[in-house]
């Protein structure tokens, strides 16, 4: 009887012991996440729930009326001025990423394919832009496009032109380009991870099987590298839309866009319910804009295969 009462015994006490066990091991996991979910908390969710709260309420000058409103929403999506900046962003954002990404793919394609051993070195190359500061690379293109710059005294040199253009800069093309040249690395580096994960043997498998290189690629690579072009695309549009330094610098009247707006309400305009509400417009449009741009690009990646 004891022997039977001390096996029987046995299997409980084990269980015993791991339930303490099992709890030390989760407390560590949450001990160990807890720092980067603070960070968060305090960091990234903070700040929008407070954008979000002002965005109810009104301010008259320098004073602040807290009740629950949406006069603010109702300004932001009715005035032809704001309405009118965010599709410019919006507008401006897409154009960008797509010539961003239409650039960025051969780049990364030559590199993963072609690069051989100097893949490193490619990479290397790519990242030297980024030890300059981002407000000198965008001064740099003021340069370039301004009135007496490099392409207007290049265009005059060859006699394509007689005199400096004043189309070239302070304009939405300024900004596009500008904006093309400054994401080009954040787009290159998700499309060559992406491409790199594209096993060889599918590629040699659809030559063996008739297809030219082009079908080939349109078969096998493009579809299996799609998860690294919708990164591109999220990676280079969600910030371009709230960019404020470039459009300041290189866009004008013409390039203004709605990053410049909110700044203003937030600044000269003094009224931060006002501002509030355009950021957390702005936020829910590209959100679905995002959203949109994946399924489509899935769907198309579908009827490829």
């Amino acid at each position: 009887m004891t022997a039977v009462a001390e096996a029987s015994a046995s299997p409980r006490s084990g269980r015993g012991h791991r339930r303490p066990l099992l709890q030390s091991e989760r407390a560590q996991g949450l001990a160990l996440i807890s720092p980067t979910l603070l960070y968060a908390l305090v960091l990234l969710v903070a700040p929008i729930a407070v954008v979000i709260t002002y965005s109810f309420w009104s301010q008259d000058y320098l004073t602040v009326d807290r009740t629950f409103t949406l006069d603010q929403y109702r300004i932001a999506l009715t005035e032809p001025i704001y309405r009118d900046l965010l599709l410019r962003s919006l507008w401006v954002s897409l154009l960008v990423s797509f010539f961003t990404v239409s650039l960025a793919y051969p780049i990364a394609y030559y590199i993963s394919f072609h690069g051989g051993r100097h893949k490193s070195l490619w990479l290397f190359l790519i990242t030297i832009p980024f030890w300059t500061s981002y407000l000198l690379r965008v001064m740099s293109w003021k340069v370039i496009l301004g009135y007496n710059g490099v392409l207007n005294s290049g265009l005059m040199g060859l006699g394509i032109i007689d005199e400096p253009s004043t189309a070239l800069l302070y304009n939405t093309s300024a900004v596009v380009i500008t904006l093309t040249h400054a994401w080009a690395a954040f787009a290159i580096l998700p499309i060559f991870v992406s491409l790199e994960k594209v096993d060889r043997t599918l590629v040699e498998a659809a030559k063996d099987l008739g297809d030219g290189p082009i079908r080939s690629f349109l078969r096998v690579t493009l579809p299996l590298s799609l998860p690294g072009v919708i990164s591109a695309i999220l990676i280079v549009m969600i910030p371009t839309v709230g960019d404020y330094v470039t459009p300041k610098l290189v866009g004008g009247k013409d390039g203004v866009m709605i990053a410049t707006a909110i700044e203003t309400q937030f600044k000269r305009g003094a009224n931060w319910p006002l501002g509030a509400a355009l950021s957390v417009i702005t936020m829910i449009v590209v959100t679905l804009m995002a959203a949109s741009i994946v399924l489509i690009i899935r769907q198309a990646g579908r009827r490829i295969r």
